[in-house]
Parts: structure tokens; C-alpha cells; sequence
């Protein structure tokens, strides 16, 4: 399912899953609760923390396709793709809510002068300080929510952290490909599409996969409405 991947971002904006390697962000958002994050980071369990930015969002930046600007990840973990954001401009705010996880990722910081900085916050819960932001980013949150009305509440929740025409970048554990025992949770296409809309306009959803565990994916790119839907 491919929608106009050729929108260059802020062009028309505003200034009990068992896991594989490779998901960060996996599961960082306590409202879910399957597993404590914290005890993870305590005792050093972080398959999900490759200490590479994600391929797929390093792509995206590459092409042009988003222009430095105000940016939220959602499940920050210890800070890799933030930083590598804020190293190419972007002024990001990075959340998770293992605090372990933002004391690591504020310490890679070591109080250089990127503008990035880091926040202990369950996104379901609370709102981030500063917001809208032009740009949400996550690899592995949305998804492991099992009930639709979970997911549609995590994607209200990115269209009111956005403003008008924002966009939202999720990567998201798909049901394509053959079974698995581990890896992210597994959503398919039908089951992000209906959590999405109508708080957000799905511009993009292709596949794609967590690159060297073998896992697929969805690459689902959003837009927040300007105006509303007809659902």
C-alpha cells in the first residue's frame, strides 16, 4: 500500500512479546506494561539497543526528505536517533519512560551544544513540555499496543502533539513474512490504517523490515489533518 512518498517534510508544515535484537524503543511506553524497561536498562537486557540510528530514518534524511525542525521520538531509549538528528540541525526532544534509559542518553550528551535533550515521560499519560512539534519519530512504540483502542489512542495523541500538517514517522513490527516465535509485536496493514485515521492522514505505508534481524515492517508516514476527516 503506497501513498505519495514523494512529500518532502516541512514543505507544507509550520515552523507478553518476547523480543529480538534491533527494536528500540520496544515497549517504552508504560501504559502497556508487559515488562519493566527500567529493570531492562538495571541490568543491561537491551537486545532492542543497536547504538545505530535506525537505516530507515537515516535514509529518509538523507534523501531530503525532512528538513531540520522541531522534532519529538517517542521511546527515545538511550538517545541514538535523536542525537543523530540534532547533529544534522533538528531540535529534538527525546521521551521514554525508563528513566535509566534517559539518564544514558542525556549522559551521550556529555553537555555539548547540540539542541537536544531528554525527558522521563509516558507519552499516554502526559503531554511534553514545548509542544507541537513539526516532526514526531518512533521505531517500535505504536505497535506494541494489542487493543485498537490503545493504538488510536497513541495516534490521537501524536495528531495533538503536532501542528497542522505535521508529520509522523512510525515504524511499525508488521504481520508479513513468515512466523516467528521472537521480534516486535506484529500489526497488519488493516490494523494500523483503522488506529490512524482519522486523528492523522496516512500519506505513505510500505514495507519494509527491521534491517539484519529479518523482522518485517511497515514504514507508515502520517500527516496530521488539517481539516477534519469523514469518519
Amino acid at each position: 500500500m503506497v501513498g505519495d512518498g514523494s512529500v518532502p517534510f516541512g514543505a507544507g508544515a509550520a515552523p507478553s512479546h518476547r523480543l529480538a535484537a534491533g527494536v528500540e524503543g520496544e515497549l517504552h511506553l508504560g501504559m502497556m506494561a508487559h515488562r519493566c524497561w527500567d529493570e531492562s536498562y538495571a541490568a543491561g537486557a537491551l537486545p532492542w539497543d543497536t547504538g545505530e540510528p535506525e537505516p530507515l530514518l537515516v535514509e529518509f534524511v538523507a534523501a531530503g526528505r525532512v528538513r531540520p525542525m522541531r522534532t519529538l521520538e517517542i521511546g527515545a531509549g538511550t538517545g541514538t536517533n535523536s542525537i543523530y538528528l540534532a547533529e544534522r540541525g533538528f531540535d529534538v526532544v527525546g521521551i521514554d519512560v525508563a528513566p535509566r534509559a534517559v539518564e544514558r542518553a542525556n549522559a551521550k550528551l556529555d553537555g555539548g551544544a547540540l539542541r537536544c535533550r531528554f525527558v522521563t515521560l509516558n507519552f499516554l499519560a502526559a503531554s511534553p513540555a514545548n509542544d507541537p512539534f513539526d516532526f514526531v519519530f518512533d521505531r517500535g512504540c505504536f505497535h506494541v499496543f494489542d487493543e485498537p483502542e490503545e493504538r488510536a489512542q497513541f495516534a490521537s495523541r501524536v495528531a495533538a502533539a503536532l501542528v497542522p500538517g505535521g508529520f509522523w514517522l512510525s515504524i511499525v513490527g508488521s504481520t508479513e513474512g513468515p512466523p516467528r516465535e521472537v521480534g516486535p509485536p506484529r500489526r497488519s496493514a488493516r490494523e494500523v490504517t483503522l488506529a490512524i485515521e482519522p486523528a492523522l492522514e496516512i500519506i505513505e505505508l510500505r514495507a519494509a523490515e527491521f534491517r539484519g534481524h529479518g523482522a518485517q515492517a511497515w514504514f507508515c508516514l502520517s500527516r496530521r489533518r488539517t481539516a477534519a476527516s469523514a469518519f
